[in-house]
């Protein structure tokens, strides 16, 4: 193999193709990147689980296929300056070339590398800012914890033409909706994808105007069990969860008894200040009457702070606590000046959107801590 290419689409390639190299590789093959190199360069890694592949024009004048260390390739290209990167393969050797820079890379067994998977049938496009959005708004709710293993991936619910986003780790519940393009009418499906891997995955394919999802409806075999994105020449695939997913319907409030609205600049930052006297795992309270919400932490010979801001509300007044970490997630999340809190009762989930008119496309569910206070 022998080539030359720009260092900067280089690096983005490396970079992004690098993202899904396992930490702890089962066999040392896994930690290598594969470059294929012919009237393209496509980068590819693989670890059974999660695949990511990208593909960038070159200057080839000698095709060929090599496997190199992953993660020793992605530091040396960040760290080249910005010249033309040159490429060449002798032996058991590949040598890069970078201004007056020289690295030789010795390579992994090729033939040892496994077989990328192949991408499923297209199912739909979303919009790749949309998309990374909607995910980063639902990401903050999924679960960490692997002995949970659905809990830890967002649903991805396919109603025609309506993409809906969920993620729980049942102590708090994001829902996001958004519209897509199937490429048929009346289609209806739900997988449960790593939260992890998606949320990489949109936040990395933004530089394309759509990302494409591909994804085996019913009846296929082809790609069954996987789910695959692609946009801007980059293309992920990754295995879906199994187990089953939480009936989070049943946590949506249909009717509220109160309702405030704050700004939420200002109530993200006067929870954390609050907040600095919490103990671990112990909450803010807020007191809301017509006109004010008042926050407070910290009980007894413990250090306290108390905050009032102004907020509008409209109910019997009320109290209820939460975990600080969790109420600013949720108001960092919303895309809107404005948080609006919709309560039921001390006891019940509150409800977290933006403020506007209508069904929002985004809520936020939160429990509330019934110990506090």
């Amino acid at each position: 193999m022998k080539l030359q290419v720009e260092r900067d689409p280089l690096a983005e390639a490396v970079a992004w193709t690098a993202r899904a190299l396992p930490a702890r590789p089962t066999a040392p093959v896994l930690a290598g990147m594969r470059l294929q190199a012919d009237q393209e360069l496509m980068l590819s890694t693989f670890d059974y689980e999660v695949s990511a592949q990208a593909t960038i024009p070159v200057a080839a004048d000698e095709p060929g296929t090599v496997v190199v260390s992953g993660r020793l390739l992605a530091e040396i290209v960040r760290s080249l300056p910005a010249k033309p990167v040159d490429l060449a393969t002798d032996g058991t050797r590949t040598t890069l070339r970078c201004g007056s820079a020289t690295f030789t890379l010795m390579l992994l067994p090729g033939d040892e590398y496994p077989t990328l998977p192949d991408m499923p049938p297209t199912t739909g496009s979303v919009g790749a800012d949309a998309f990374a959005s909607a995910i980063g708004q639902v990401a903050i709710a999924a679960g960490r914890d692997d002995t949970l293993p659905a809990l830890t991936g967002i649903r991805m619910e396919i109603a025609d033409d309506t993409l809906t986003l969920v993620a729980t780790d049942r102590y708090r519940l994001a829902v996001r909706e958004l519209r897509w393009t199937p490429v048929q009418a009346g289609l209806n499906m739900a997988v449960l994808v790593p939260a992890r891997v998606l949320g990489d995955t949109a936040r990395a394919l933004t530089t394309g105007a759509e990302v494409a999802v591909a994804l085996a409806t019913e009846g296929e075999s082809a790609g069954d069990g996987i789910i695959g994105f692609e946009g801007g020449g980059r293309r992920t695939t990754t295995r879906l969860l199994s187990g089953e997913y939480p009936r989070y319907q049943t946590l949506l409030p249909s009717e509220f008894s109160a309702v405030a609205e704050l700004p939420a600049a200002a109530f993200a930052e006067a929870v954390k200040r609050v907040a600095l006297v919490a103990e671990r795992n112990t909450p803010v309270r807020l007191a809301f009457a017509p006109g004010e919400a008042v926050l407070e932490a910290g009980t007894g010979d413990e250090a306290q702070a108390t905050e009032a801001i102004e907020a509008s509300f409209d109910g019997d007044e009320m109290q209820i606590a939460f975990n600080p970490q969790y109420l600013i997630d949720g108001i960092g999340a919303i895309d809107s000046d404005t948080a609006r809190i919709s309560f039921t009762t001390p006891t019940r989930p509150a409800v977290i959107t933006g403020k506007g008119e209508g069904q929002p496309d985004y809520r936020y569910v939160l429990m509330p801590i019934r110990s506090a206070g």
